[in-house]
């Protein structure tokens, strides 16, 4: 790769990460169950980076969405970034591992799939050890939260950003690889 491909990509992954900014300043949607989850589309640039440029571009451009929106946009400071990192970096590590192998319209689904199921299925792991000390409750309070609250939270966000991605990857594909 030349040192201009290497300039333009680097480009490309700062726009995908912008976009990502503004999208979790502009949308955000609390989940009504639980108003301290809130849904944002935030995921969805960053997946596209991973799905254009591999996962550990999309996992470059996690770190640092995740840190400017948890220390300079007012985004819970270092738990959560913590749990930005762990529920965006496992959805983007595992769809673009499989979806490099394979760049089909099939594999890209069954990569979201899979990166959606994992995501939710670590963030119940994650959601147990760290929201007793986000809320400060105990620990069979945050296991009571999981069927009706945690699970679906996680799979509607994690559903909502794959049904988007996959609609608008091919089109944006093409401009990210010009």
């Amino acid at each position: 790769m030349s040192r201009t491909e290497k300039t333009a990509r680097l480009a490309k992954m700062a726009m995908l990460a912008a976009i990502s900014l503004v999208l979790v300043m502009v949308i955000r949607i609390p989940f009504p169950p639980a108003p301290f989850l809130v849904y944002d589309p935030a995921d969805v640039p960053i997946i596209i980076s991973a799905f254009a440029f591999g996962p550990l571009s999309g996992l470059a451009i996690t770190f640092v969405v995740s840190f400017i929106q948890a220390f300079a946009l007012g985004g819970d400071g270092v738990i959560g970034f913590f749990m930005h990192m762990v529920a965006t970096g496992s959805f983007v590590l595992v769809s673009g591992l499989i979806y490099r192998k394979h760049k089909t319209k099939k594999v890209a689904l069954i990569a979201l799939i899979a990166g959606a199921l994992i995501m939710t299925v670590s963030m119940i792991g994650w959601n147990l050890l760290i929201t007793p000390i986000y809320l400060g409750v105990p620990v069979e309070a945050v296991i009571g939260m999981i069927l009706p609250i945690l699970l679906p939270f996680n799979l509607l966000k994690a559903g909502v950003n794959g049904l988007i991605i996959f609609l608008i990857y091919k089109p944006i594909a093409r401009f990210l690889h010009k």
